[in-house]
């Protein structure tokens, strides 16, 4: 069976909108009425911005109170226009993502193995469960997986695709010891023992198969992988636990973690974020390979999948919550997941601009690991991947990494 995914005919992003306007209709309502506030200095900016405030506090003050909220009417109301704009000019944008088709040579369930035909040594590479696998064969100019191939390599990708009947129940155990260890299985009469290649969640499902398996891999390649979640601080963890109530109600309706419910808890790192790209994309011109290349991003971003409902349990509570990897606490099938255990040699790429895995969460686990290397890398959670500088930065050192293994 051979696979081509295509970037829906109809897009739906950014996903969910809704919430996208009511952050923006929220920000502009907030700031009239923390503005009195601001202005008689009842509420004030931290430091560095602190030595500013004073000039622009004297500088408002000086200006007709009237006048001055027309004004932020006025601006926030061309704010929702520009985004709205730059919302259509995405949805309406020719670009369709199409290339070459992957032969599909192993099913179980909804979890395919693509194969990239590459003439060398094996990769097996396993992606998060939560953003779909393409974000590795982006596109012609930006797919990590046919670069591999084409340097002498055999690129195996896991397709997780959205879990169905089967796999609503099933947890991390289920992932790891049943289909990622199945997969291996198949890797290993065809072509022979790989180096695991995980990205995001997909380093940590990669480190439990390593546990499991180690013996079966010549080594890991981890890009962007997190393993002590209560790092830099522990205010995301106590943030998400305020959650839990309702993130447990929202498990038990739905059987799943909806993938907008997903998008949200991701937004929510910079609520803004979503509407300061969209008005700087409205400024791009739409025939430029920038343009493309955001409409490209922008389709995988909103073609995300659920999330089992164990699994989100099990991430959320067990790992953000409960630092369960970084306590030396998280179990795969009744072995903990112990990185000094594991003795493969393994690179770590750490992007230096990472919001979703940030630099804390991913150190110590290149500190625990006895044959890790760690390589900083420019670039945030996805750019590492697509941007200018990762076919120097991130495909070629994965290459010479393997590589190395093989002699």
């Amino acid at each position: 069976m051979m696979v081509s995914p295509l970037s829906p005919p109809m897009r739906s992003g950014p996903r969910p909108l809704h919430f996208h306007l009511l952050a923006q209709a929220t920000s502009l309502l907030s700031s009239h009425v923390a503005l009195p506030h601001w202005k008689n200095g009842s509420v004030s900016w931290k430091p560095p911005f602190s030595l500013l405030e004073a000039e622009l506090r004297s500088q408002v003050r000086a200006q007709d109170p009237n006048a001055f909220h027309r004004a932020l009417s006025e601006v926030g109301a061309q704010r929702v226009d520009e985004f709205l704009k730059g919302v259509k000019a995405y949805r309406d944008h020719p670009y369709r993502r199409d290339l070459d088709e992957v032969p599909v040579v192993w099913r179980q369930g909804s979890t395919r193995l693509l194969d990239y035909r590459g003439k060398g040594r094996p990769l097996l590479v396993v992606p998060s469960l939560i953003n779909r696998s393409y974000i590795l064969d982006l596109s012609a100019r930006r797919s990590l997986l046919r670069w591999l191939a084409g340097k002498g390599f055999r690129p195996f990708l896991v397709d997780w695709d959205a879990p169905q009947a089967e796999e609503l129940a099933f947890g991390l155990d289920d992932y790891i010891a049943g289909r990622l260890s199945a997969v291996l299985d198949h890797i290993l009469a065809a072509a022979g023992k790989p180096v695991l290649l995980g990205y995001c969640m997909g380093g940590l499902l990669g480190l439990g198969l390593a546990a499991l398996r180690g013996g079966d891999l010549r080594g890991l390649a981890l890009l962007a992988t997190p393993w002590d979640f209560h790092r830099p601080d522990l205010r995301a963890s106590r943030q998400l636990l305020s959650l839990e109530p309702n993130l447990r109600d929202a498990l038990s309706a739905h059987g799943q973690m909806p993938g907008d419910l997903l998008q949200v808890m991701f937004a929510l790192q910079d609520p803004a974020a979503i509407e300061r790209k969209f008005r700087q994309f409205l400024t791009m011109k739409q025939n430029s390979a920038a343009a493309r290349n955001f409409v490209a991003l922008e389709d995988w971003a909103n073609d995300c999948v659920p999330l089992a409902a164990r699994v989100a349990e099990q991430t959320l509570f067990g790992w953000y919550g409960d630092n369960l990897p970084g306590r030396g606490a998280w179990a795969v099938a009744g072995q903990v997941v112990d990185p000094r255990a594991i003795r493969l040699p393994s690179l770590l790429l750490v992007p230096s601009r990472d919001r979703i895995v940030p630099v804390g969460q991913a150190l110590p686990l290149g500190r625990q690991l006895p044959k890790g290397e760690t390589v900083m890398v420019e670039g945030g959670h996805v750019g590492m991947l697509i941007g200018a500088r990762a076919v120097t930065e991130v495909y070629a050192p994965i290459g010479q990494f393997a590589r190395n293994i093989a002699l």
